[in-house]
């Protein structure tokens, strides 16, 4: 088997091992608190070896406080036959994430205003919250909605909200050096499986498989909730922040669509070129340009952070019929798509460990490379691409030019342009930079 089929095959199982993660994960009902993120967390420790951590409600975080934690066991609409018209334990889209407790007898008129579909797609459920405003509600279908007929009904939300803690976890794998590379993703979605669970679980298997290399960088990997998550994170962790060199959210990284990397707030940082190369190459997935919406991104990016971190997708959040409703289901991730993601990630991390500066040691004409065994013996003929690399990274390594700046000039692939430069340090025609 040639290393392209074996690369593939590896692919194919790691897909295959992602989707068997998303399939454990789905049933948890998650919100940006509460049990439902530790049962998350205690299913990422069978795989992870992963430090949780309880940050008190009401703990300052910036400009916010880490809310009250969200629980609930049970939720339903009953009519008056006693029948479960909207019910919690079918799926838990059906409650509106922290709803207060609700336990009374309504008429149709009055639970209405507690009540949410989309009548655009009529038969699906939607996805909603409530985190900052106490009140409740209820999703469910339009169609469902549609019929449920006039009369009194039995609504009860098992819920509590009270003190308790956000609950985040994180990974450290040391490398060579204290210089970071980060890996986020939100843990607060309940039954969503491109949003997030994709991220959730492509990030496991990076994970993984960097926990067996000896890699130059040192990766974080966060686990955290949405938005108020991330935001204690840094909070917490600020003293450290210059350690990270570049980073990615992952969201929405299991569906059908292409991939599309959002550059970080700095535009031109390590990590968005080496998308942006890897993309190009490909030719396929784009590149769009920060803006101060979307995912976690965006708090790490604030101003008075500014990390170099972009947010790698498929399908664009909010730009998808499926997004933020019951139509994210465990059938809308592909475990193909899953291994594709993990295997484009790798690669931008591969560049990000190889991307050195270089001097050519002989750089008054072209150095005899027949002599050395890295030349063709013919003249004449035209030359190969691995040839072409060499004569590239020999003109461009004049200690101001890295591997990938090399790659973009030559419009080859950065991996073709490694490994010229491995053969030439090995003939002693290349040095790194002191």
């Amino acid at each position: 088997m040639d290393s392209r089929a074996s690369r593939s095959t590896n692919l194919a199982a790691a897909g295959g091992r992602m989707y068997g993660l998303i399939e454990d994960l789905y049933p948890i009902c998650r919100s940006i608190t509460g049990d439902g993120v530790r049962a998350t967390l205690r299913r990422l420790q069978a795989e992870l070896p992963l430090t949780v951590h309880e940050v008190p409600s009401g703990t300052a975080v910036f400009d916010w406080a880490v809310p009250q934690e969200w629980n609930i066991s049970d939720a339903y609409v009953k009519n008056a036959a006693g029948e479960r018209v909207i019910d919690f334990q079918r799926h838990n889209l059906h409650v509106v994430s922290y709803s207060t407790p609700v336990r009374q007898r309504m008429s149709l008129a009055e639970l209405r205003p507690h009540l949410h579909s989309l009548p655009e797609q009529p038969e699906l459920i939607p996805y909603r919250t409530s985190y900052y405003k106490e009140t409740w509600g209820f999703c469910a279908s339009h169609t469902t909605l549609q019929a449920l007929p006039e009369g009194e009904y039995e609504v009860v939300i098992d819920s509590s909200l009270k003190s308790g803690s956000l609950t985040y976890s994180e990974l450290l794998l040391q490398g060579a050096t204290d210089d970071e590379v980060l890996i986020s993703c939100h843990i607060c979605h309940p039954s969503l499986a491109d949003d997030n669970l994709s991220g959730v679980a492509v990030a496991v298997e990076l994970a993984r498989a960097l926990s067996t290399l000896k890699p130059r960088f040192s990766y974080r990997f966060v686990f955290v909730p949405g938005t108020i998550g991330a935001i204690t994170w840094l909070a917490q962790n600020e003293p450290q922040l210059g350690r990270i060199k570049a980073g990615l959210v992952l969201t929405c990284v299991g569906d059908a669509g292409a991939l599309t990397y959002k550059r970080s707030r700095q535009g031109d940082s390590s990590i968005d070129r080496a998308f942006a190369h890897l993309l190009k190459q490909s030719a396929s997935g784009r590149v769009i340009e920060f803006y101060p919406y979307g995912y976690d991104e965006r708090q790490y990016n604030s101003p008075g952070i500014n990390l170099p971190v972009g947010c790698l997708m498929r399908s664009q959040h909010g730009q998808f019929p499926e997004y933020h409703t019951s139509a994210d289901d465990l059938a809308f991730v592909r475990p193909e798509a899953l291994g594709a993601t993990f295997g484009t990630i790798l690669g931008a991390l591969r560049v990000l460990e190889q991307n050195h500066t270089y001097v050519n040691t002989s750089p008054k004409c072209e150095p005899q490379l027949g002599k050395r065994g890295l030349y063709g013996l013919i003249g004449g003929l035209d030359l190969q691409s691995s040839q072409l690399a060499l004569l590239w990274v020999l003109n461009l390594s004049d200690g101001t030019h890295s591997l990938l700046e090399i790659a973009e000039r030559a419009a080859m692939p950065f991996d073709l342009i490694a490994a010229a430069a491995e053969q030439l340090q090995e003939t002693g025609l290349l040095v790194a930079r002191a």
